[in-house]
């Protein structure tokens, strides 16, 4: 058999092995469930917060939820390569390749430490650059999100005390994005990173309504059809954003960079850092939105 078709087989025998999204989905739904338990546990308690060396907070709570997740992971999908946010902030940075996963143990910890909901576990598998699979668990009000292929993102109901065993034991319903009106659109917006360049782009769109939330629950507030775009021209990290720009895009929308490029993973030259970058519901947000 010829180099270049023993690639193509060996690329062909390895996704037969793989399983169905759906699948990995079930195997992580008891550690997912078991991380917000945990969460829920240091909930609105007097807990201590430290400072990471960039001078974000971190607490007990995510780390516990993210020692969780890597166990799963490893379990669940032995030898392939995880960032966790944690984990890479003490110096675990491990090399990844064409397929890896990034997990955000507890994304919007400063809602988390301010008493507000909007904090989520985030992981994701990226395959080829391009985030495949996203699940996003909202503990503090029982919201799931899943990506599970292409025009397949569903949002469930999922108490983290629950005692679900399987997606089928919860209610569930698919995402689509909404057909936008441009004369009235609605955006996410950070309730704790909303800078001037967004503050900008928001009043030359003449958005109508804003939506503050924290964390990555803004990309799913778009795959549901509660807003239509997400600015965001901070620093974000790409285990930030990888699982809901996953859901976001199997439920019909885009995340594109301010040059309009669809934005990528794996970036290990620019310490996995994103660019700013536009969440959108379609392509004539788009064509107000970046400016070339």
């Amino acid at each position: 058999m010829p180099p270049q078709s023993e690639k193509a087989h060996s690329q062909s025998k390895e996704a037969e092995t793989r399983r169905p999204f759906s699948e990995l989905a079930a195997a992580l739904l008891p550690y997912v469930q078991e991380a917000g338990r945990l969460q829920l546990s240091h909930y609105r308690t007097n807990l201590a917060v430290e400072s990471k060396a960039d001078q974000s907070p971190v607490t007990v709570a995510d780390r516990g939820a993210e020692a969780i997740l890597l166990e799963a992971l490893a379990a669940i999908d032995p030898g392939v390569p995880v960032l966790a946010e944690e984990a890479v902030a003490q110096g675990g940075l491990p090399e990844v390749g064409k397929r890896f996963y990034l997990v955000d143990p507890l994304d919007g910890t400063r809602e988390f430490i301010a008493g507000r909901d909007e904090f989520t576990i985030n992981i994701a598998l990226v395959e080829e650059a391009v985030p495949r699979f996203g699940l996003i668990y909202a503990p503090a009000v029982s919201r799931l999100f899943l990506a599970l292929g292409p025009r397949c993102a569903f949002e469930y109901r999922l108490e983290a005390d629950s005692e679900a065993t399987s997606l089928a034991d919860a209610a569930g319903r698919p995402l689509t994005v909404g057909a936008p009106d441009l004369g009235a659109l609605r955006a996410a917006v950070s309730r704790s990173h909303l800078d001037d360049a967004s503050e900008t782009l928001l009043t030359r769109l003449r958005v109508r309504r804003r939506v503050s939330a924290g964390s990555s629950l803004k990309f799913c507030l778009l795959a549901a059809g509660e807003a239509d775009l997400y600015p965001r021209f901070g620093r974000t990290m790409e285990w930030d954003t990888a699982a809901g720009h996953a859901i976001l895009a199997a439920a019909g929308g885009e995340v594109l960079t301010l040059e309009g490029a669809p934005l990528r993973y794996g970036k290990a030259s620019q310490g996995f850092a994103n660019p700013g970058f536009v969440a959108i519901t379609s392509r004539e947000i788009a064509r107000l939105a970046i400016v070339s």
